[in-house]
């Protein structure tokens, strides 16, 4: 077993309520925001809430993990942007995420460099940290394009 998979890391954060279903989510040495309650269950409109934030955490997780593939395996590529849905539900009598799709784009540099990013795809499904330490079901459908000229 490596060194590294011997490691443990804490993250924190912290929360203080303000009014009304609102609060202020910050970590030190980082910039706060507001957060809340959605508007579906009597929250506030036009305010990050935990659902928007635990789809997000999936997308920018799959973000990352694919930067560290195309990093290491020097994959030419242009662009990434990807957007997430999230199904919530009642399932085992309880609201919950059941459904996760991430839908990033891709532009490589060359049509060579598709398989490849591909490939990167079935990685990232696997080493996620964030979708392996959650019940939902989380699907990637990526859609990979050569930069045209």
């Amino acid at each position: 077993m490596s060194e590294g998979k011997n490691r443990e890391f804490l993250y924190k954060n912290q929360i203080k309520w303000e009014s009304e279903k609102k609060g202020f989510l910050f970590s030190e040495g980082k910039q706060g925001f507001q957060v809340a309650t959605p508007p579906e269950f009597r929250g506030h409109p036009g305010i990050w809430n935990p659902e928007e934030l635990f789809i997000a955490a999936v997308n920018s997780c799959t973000m990352t993990t694919f930067l560290s593939f195309a990093e290491k395996q020097g994959l030419d590529f242009i662009s990434y942007e990807s957007e997430v849905e999230g199904i919530l539900k009642f399932s085992e009598n309880k609201l919950m995420f059941t459904d996760i799709t991430v839908k990033p784009l891709i532009i490589v540099a060359n049509e060579s460099d598709i398989e490849k990013a591909l490939s990167m795809i079935d990685m990232v499904e696997k080493h996620c940290l964030i979708s392996n330490s959650i019940k939902s079901k989380v699907e990637i459908i990526p859609e990979v394009k050569a930069k045209t000229k």
